[in-house]
Order: C-alpha cells, then sequence, then structure tokens
C-alpha cells in the first residue's frame, strides 16, 4: 500500500525524489529533497526539517499508520487468543498426548536402530541372565566407517564370572588395544538399549554399569594433576562397582614412578577381579609384570595384540590374541613418529641395560626387589657413550 502511495505521489506532484519512509520517533512520513519542498502539496502537513530536506505528513498517511499499529497490537491479542485456546484444549488431552509422543518416540527410535542395523550389517544380541559377555566378529561401530576401504579387523571377547573375568591386555601403541576395550563397551551399551550390534555374534548379560579409566587429563583449576585425577576415576570405580558391571582400564599408574604405577595396577587389578567386586574387567598396560597375574589371580586372563616386526620396524595387525606382549615396541612407535636416529639408538642401548640388569636369574622380572631403580640405573651407564651417533 504504501509503495503504491508513493509512486502515485511522485506522479501527482511531478516531484521524482519523494519517498515515503518511517522512524521509531515520528512513524511514516513523506519525505522531499530540499530543492523540491517548495513544490509540495498544500495539503501535506510538515513534520521534521533535516539537513537534507523536509519530512511530511498527510491525513491518508496518518490513517494507514493508526491501522498498522492497530493491526500489530490486534495481531497479538489475536495471537494471544488462539495461544491460550491450543494451551486449553492441550491440556483437556494431555494424557493421549504424552502417550502419542512416546510412543512416535519409541517407534523413532526402533525404526532408526532398524536402519543402521542392516546398513551396517549388525546382528542381533542374545540377551541372558547368565554372567557372561561372549562376542565374536565384534568391531567398534564408528572407527571402522573411518577405515580405509572399510577394512577393520575384528576380534572376539570373552568375560565371565569365572576364569574370564579379567582381561589384561598388552602390546604396543598404536595396536589397538583402546579400541578393543571401547568397542566391548559399545556393543554392551548398545545392546541393552534395544539396537542390533556390530558384531558376528554376541551374548550378554545383563550389565548394571559400565566404568571407564580412560585417556590423561588434569583439572588444574582444582589443584588435581593427571595422576590424582585417574586416581578420583579409579577410586569412584572400586567403591561403586558390582559383580555384574564392566569395567574398562584403558592403561592405570602412567602418573608416577614405575614401581608405584606396577604396584597400584597389580593391587586394583586384584581388588577387580577378586572377592571384593569380581567385575568383568578389561585391563590395558604396558607394564609387562602384570602378566604374572594370570598364575597369581583366579580370572586373570593374559591377551595381547598382535604385531610383527618387519624390515626394522613394526607392523600392527591389531588382532587380539591369547598370551602376553613380548614388549611394548615404545622405541618402533617413536621411530614411526621420526625421531631423531642418535634418540632412538640411544634409547636402544638404554632399554638393552635395564631389561638386562631388572632380570632374575631365571629370566623373569624382579617384582620383588626393592634395590631395582631403574632410574639410577639409566643415569650410571657408564659403558654408554651420549648417544650422538647415528
Amino acid at each position: 500500500i504504501l509503495r503504491g502511495i508513493e509512486q502515485r505521489e511522485r506522479e501527482r506532484t511531478g516531484i521524482k525524489t519523494l519517498r515515503i519512509s518511517n522512524n521509531r520517533v515520528f512513524g511514516y512520513y513523506i519525505e522531499i529533497s530540499k530543492a523540491q519542498a517548495h513544490n509540495a502539496p498544500a495539503e501535506y502537513i510538515r513534520r521534521q526539517t533535516i539537513a537534507t530536506g523536509e519530512r511530511f505528513v498527510t491525513e491518508e498517511l496518518k490513517a494507514i499508520e493508526e491501522d498498522i499499529v492497530n493491526a500489530d497490537k490486534n495481531a497479538l491479542a489475536r495471537e494471544a487468543e488462539i495461544f491460550a485456546d491450543i494451551t486449553a484444549r492441550i491440556c483437556e488431552h494431555m494424557a493421549e498426548i504424552q502417550l502419542n509422543a512416546e510412543q512416535l518416540a519409541f517407534l523413532d527410535v526402533i525404526a532408526g536402530f532398524a536402519y543402521v542395523a542392516v546398513e551396517q550389517n549388525y546382528t542381533m544380541p542374545v540377551i541372558t541372565f547368565d554372567d557372561v559377555i561372549d562376542i565374536r566378529g565384534g568391531r567398534h561401530p564408528v572407527v571402522e566407517k573411518m577405515t580405509e576401504g572399510g577394512m577393520f579387523t575384528t576380534n572376539d571377547c570373552l568375560l565371565d564370572g569365572g576364569r574370564n573375568r579379567t582381561l589384561v591386555i598388552t602390546g604396543p601403541n598404536m595396536g589397538g588395544k583402546s579400541t578393543y576395550m571401547r568397542q566391548v563397551a559399545l556393543i554392551v551399551i548398545m545392546a541393552q538399549m534395544g539396537s542390533f550390534v556390530p558384531a558376528e555374534y554376541a551374548r550378554l548379560g545383563v550389565t548394571d554399569k559400565v566404568f571407564t579409566r580412560i585417556g590423561a587429563g588434569d583439572d588444574l583449576s582444582a589443584g588435581q594433576s593427571t595422576f590424582m585425577t585417574e586416581m578420583l576415576e579409579v577410586s569412584d570405580i572400586l567403591r561403586n562397582a558390582t559383580a555384574r558391571s564392566l569395567i574398562i582400564l584403558d592403561e592405570l599408574g602412567r602418573g608416577t614412578s614405575t614401581f608405584d604405577g606396577i604396584s597400584l595396577a597389580w593391587s586394583v587389578a586384584e581388588y577387580v577381579t577378586g572377592s571384593h567386586i569380581r567385575a568383568k574387567t578389561l585391563l590395558s598396560t604396558h607394564f609387562r609384570e602384570l602378566i604374572k597375574l594370570e598364575q597369581e589371580v583366579y580370572g586373570v586372563r593374559n591377551f595381547s595384540v598382535k604385531s610383527v616386526r618387519k624390515n626394522g620396524g613394526i607392523v600392527f595387525l591389531h588382532k587380539i590374541e591369547a598370551g602376553g606382549a613380548s614388549g611394548s615396541f615404545g622405541i618402533e612407535v617413536a621411530k614411526l613418529a621420526k625421531l631423531p636416529p642418535a634418540v632412538i639408538n640411544r634409547a636402544r642401548r638404554i632399554l638393552n641395560t635395564l631389561e638386562y640388569k631388572s632380570k632374575t636369574d631365571d629370566g623373569d622380572i624382579a617384582m620383588d626387589n626393592p634395590q631395582l631403580d631403574l632410574l639410577r640405573l639409566a643415569a650410571s651407564e657408564n659403558d654408554v657413550n651420549d648417544g650422538c651417533e647415528n
């Protein structure tokens, strides 16, 4: 309407600079440039003088402005009236609406589960009241989508309340320990959500809680170091886990001395596996000393991620197999990260010396030898040069 009036007034008055605008103070007005202001019709009422011209109103424009203002007020009043009516009707049928919403939400979730199960080749898990997690050909639902060509190495897992209560998983960094443990936890959670799972077969007992101690983080604002944060998480697990729980311990005791870390990891493993909790547990570690737990504690089994040495390096096969790892291969991983050759060679010589001095006559790690001090041994290597050669 306003654009039409503007065009009409331009043609009627012959003033090409005439335009209709508005602001919060003066409302709607006709503005004419200073050079053409003297040509304004007599019925124009001067409203304001500005640097570039004059502003006018007309009775017609004031009436339109009143209609617009009243229209806004009427629209708000009408909206409030409609909203109140809808609210009242909803309240009358609240129970039916909530029931329908709940059923539609359920159908939406189930439809999503079904779609993903077909698209990703998931299988229906068998849920039992047995204390068991039996997964064959398990996959990580996220990591498998990120692998090149969709090639993901599947793995089995058997946890129960008896001989296979705690799996101590050793092996190199980047070998797949963390992915393996996370996929077991995700499969358990997905199954109890009602979803099919990324596995060839899964028989799962009901799990009451899933506890995780994963990664390294601190809370400096609260005065808590990385190690303190780790210990607080472990404390929460030990106080709340039950025999029906699944515990994921991705490394334990790394933030302190070697002997402290081994001792804490050993003790925690005994506590969660033995009569205190008897929870199903996956524990990854670089402390090869923990392999001895299999002989010391009923319910502990050793597993490792398979890898092979090739051309002076290491190839990760990402396969979990029975038995402890022969090493952590940390130096090989450092080599893959392209640390300087001098650092790699020096590290190998120190490692060989430390491993030799930390073994007893029968070849086992001297766990009970209080005289063993790895830092002292490393500092006292007078028979090894400064590592500057390649």
